[in-house]
C-alpha cells in the first residue's frame, strides 16, 4: 500500500521468512499486522538458501513436518515444496555420522532408510561409485525459497496485512515500560506490540530497551548451475553442502557455517563474490560427478546471523517478542511463524515446549564471545 500506515496491533520488523510466516499466522487470527523491512521481502538469506525443511534436532521440528505439506494449500500460492530428502557421502566416518543420525530420525517415529552405493546412484544418478552410500530421509523435504517468500507476502495481503519495505525501524518508542510504537524514517507506527526479526540487526534495535541479543553478522554464499537433467528427488546434501535441484534442473548449492566469513550488518563484504565460490563448485563437481561438465551461471552472497551457540532465539520479553533462527529459518519458518504468533497472542507457544530457546541461556555469557570463537568481523 502507498499510505504509510500510522498505527498496526502489532509491528513486524524484519520481512524475512520468519517475520513474514509469523505476520501472516497473526493475520490468521485477525490480528492488525504491519510488516517494515529495510529492503524488500525475502532479499537476503531468506530468498536465497538451500530450501531445506528437515530440522529434526529442532523442537519445532514436529509441526515443520505436520506444516510444510500443507502450505500451499494454506497460503494459496506456490512454495514447490517436494517431500523427502536423500544424504549421501564420499567419507566412510560422515557416512557413519549420517547413518546414526537415521537411526535418531526413526526412533522418533520418522523413517530413514540406510543406502549402499548401488542404491544411493540410482536414487541421484548425477553421482558416480565414488558415493559410498546415504541415507533416505522419507520426511522433510525442500521448497523454493523465492517462491515461497513471495508466497507469504501474497497470503499475508490476501488478509489484509500491510508490508512497508525500503523502511528501516531506527528505534522503539516506549512508556511505561512497554514499547508503544516503531520508529522509521517515514514516521512512528505505533503499535499494541512489537516482533522483531530483524536478522544481525536485531541487536542494534533492541539494545536501547535494554534487551541484549546476542548474534552476530556472517556471510553466506551459494551458486547455482546451468540445469542437469532431473532427479527423482531434488533434495541432496553431502560433501559439505546443502541445496536441492530447481524444478527447471539446476543445481542450487552453498556451504556451511565453515564457509561464513565475519561481516558487519551492512558492510561491502555482504556482497559477491569471494573465493569460496571456486570451493563450492569443486565440491558440488565432486558429490555430482555427471555434472562436473556444468557452468556456474549465478552466484550470491548474502547476511545470515548467528547465535553464541548455533540454536534460534524464539523469546518474549513484555510486549516485545524477539526471533531469530540462526540459520535454518526457511525450512522452520511454518512452525516458528506458528511459535511466533502464540507468543504475542498468549504468551507461550501451543504445540512445543520451546524454554531452550529462550533468552536466559545467554545470562553468563562472556561479553568477548564473538571474539572468543573467531567470529569478530
Amino acid at each position: 500500500m502507498s499510505e504509510f500506515p500510522a498505527s498496526g496491533s502489532v509491528v513486524v520488523v524484519g520481512a524475512g521468512v520468519t517475520g513474514l510466516s509469523a505476520a501472516w499466522w497473526l493475520a490468521r487470527s485477525g490480528i492488525d499486522v504491519v510488516v517494515i523491512d529495510k529492503g524488500i521481502v525475502g532479499w537476503e538469506a531468506s530468498g536465497r538458501n538451500g530450501g531445506g525443511a528437515s530440522h529434526y534436532q529442532s523442537p519445532l521440528f514436529a509441526e515443520e513436518q505436520r506444516l510444510w505439506p500443507q502450505m500451499d494449500e494454506l497460503l494459496g500460492y506456490p512454495t514447490e515444496y517436494q517431500r523427502e530428502r536423500i544424504i549421501i557421502q564420499r567419507d566412510p566416518a560422515l557416512l557413519e555420522h549420517y547413518r546414526a543420525v537415521g537411526r535418531i530420525c526413526t526412533a522418533m517415529g520418522y523413517r530413514v532408510d540406510d543406502l549402499d552405493s548401488a542404491q544411493a546412484q540410482a536414487m541421484v544418478p548425477l553421482t558416480d561409485g565414488t558415493c559410498l552410500g546415504g541415507i533416505h530421509l522419507r520426511f522433510g523435504g525442500h521448497a523454493n525459497p523465492q517462491r515461497t517468500v513471495q508466497s507469504y507476502a501474497w497470503a499475508l495481503h490476501d488478509l489484509g496485512g500491510r508490508i512497508v519495505q525500503h523502511c528501516p525501524a531506527t528505534g522503539l518508542a516506549t512508556a511505561g515500560g512497554r514499547v508503544i510504537g516503531v520508529d522509521t524514517p517515514r514516521g512512528r507506527i505505533a503499535c499494541d506490540a512489537v516482533v522483531v526479526a530483524a536478522g544481525p540487526q536485531a541487536n542494534a534495535l533492541l539494545a536501547p530497551i535494554g534487551i541484549d541479543f546476542p548474534v552476530t553478522a556472517a556471510r553466506a554464499e551459494m551458486i547455482v548451475t546451468e540445469p542437469a537433467p532431473l532427479m527423482a528427488i531434488g533434495g541432496v546434501d553431502g560433501n559439505g553442502l546443502y541445496g536441492r535441484q530447481t524444478l527447471r534442473g539446476n543445481l542450487a548449492f552453498g556451504g556451511g557455517p565453515h564457509e561464513w566469513i565475519g561481516t558487519t550488518p551492512d558492510g561491502a563484504a555482504a556482497r559477491p563474490a569471494s573465493p569460496l565460490i571456486r570451493s563450492l563448485a569443486r565440491r558440488v563437481a565432486e558429490m555430482f560427478p555427471r555434472a562436473a561438465h556444468l557452468n556456474v551461471i549465478r552466484s550470491w552472497a548474502g547476511i545470515v546471523e548467528n547465535t553464541p551457540d548455533g540454536r534460534p532465539i524464539l523469546d518474549r520479553v513484555g510486549n516485545v517478542t524477539v526471533a531469530t533462527m540462526s540459520g535454518v529459518g526457511f525450512g522452520l519458518s511454518p512452525a516458528s511463524g506458528h511459535a511466533i504468533r502464540d507468543l504475542v497472542v498468549d504468551g507461550a507457544c501451543s504445540f512445543a515446549d520451546i524454554a531452550k530457546l529462550g533468552l536466559a541461556r545467554f545470562a553468563t555469557l562472556e561479553p568477548d564471545w564473538r571474539e572468543q570463537r573467531g567470529w569478530a568481523a
